[in-house]
């Protein structure tokens, strides 16, 4: 009998990368609340042994995939980004990267609705400073002033929450192809200084 993927009998031990990784993927899927040691472990093709040899509790599992999170949106995002000496096209690859990215953004907006939880809000609160610094910092580079610099990265920022509010919390229905890359192009144009 063929189990799917996610069911199918491990062969060798799970690390605790696999699974933070795996609470991620349910927390895009059903969000946080839905993380627990037996669905995972269901999911993993393991027992509740596994998780316990890793983590001493559900909580610090979620720690670890919060983290893991962090890590693979800094290295995957704002890492390649640091070639490009334009701040210009930085902004401009930053915007396109992210505007085309399908899984962190779920996350973001999961963990977004889960800001009660105190393992969620203070990454939530590091992650979004982090990326205000990032995007401060760039719009500083292209000539504007601090102040307009801190506005034009609320802006950007703001509109990029504001985006995944409409579409993946309110369910509104997403723009076709073609109109959402012309949003996009509006955004960047209208966001991004002209050198």
């Amino acid at each position: 009998m063929n189990l799917p993927a996610h069911k199918q009998e491990r062969v060798g031990r799970l690390s605790a990368d696999d699974w933070a990784q795996a609470a991620l993927d349910l927390i895009a899927e059903q969000g946080v609340a839905a993380v627990a040691v037996e669905p995972l472990a269901r999911r993993l093709g393991v027992t509740k042994g596994s998780f316990y040899w890793h983590f001493p509790s559900r909580d610090a599992l979620l720690i670890a995939a919060l983290e893991r999170w962090e890590k693979v949106e800094q290295e995957t995002v704002f890492g390649p980004l640091e070639a490009i000496a334009d701040p210009r096209e930085r902004l401009r690859a930053l915007v396109t990267v992210v505007a085309h990215e399908n899984r962190l953004p779920i996350i973001y907006s999961e963990l977004v609705k889960a800001l009660d939880h105190p393992a969620v809000q203070p990454v939530i609160g590091r992650v979004s400073d982090r990326r205000l610094n990032y995007l401060t910092e760039a719009f500083r580079q292209t000539g504007l002033s601090p102040t307009d610099a801190r506005h034009r990265a609320r802006l950007l920022y703001t509109s990029y929450v504001g985006y995944l509010q409409l579409y993946l919390q309110l369910h509104q229905t997403r723009p076709q192809h073609d109109e959402y890359e012309a949003y996009i192009e509006h955004m960047m144009a209208t966001l991004i200084p002209k050198a």
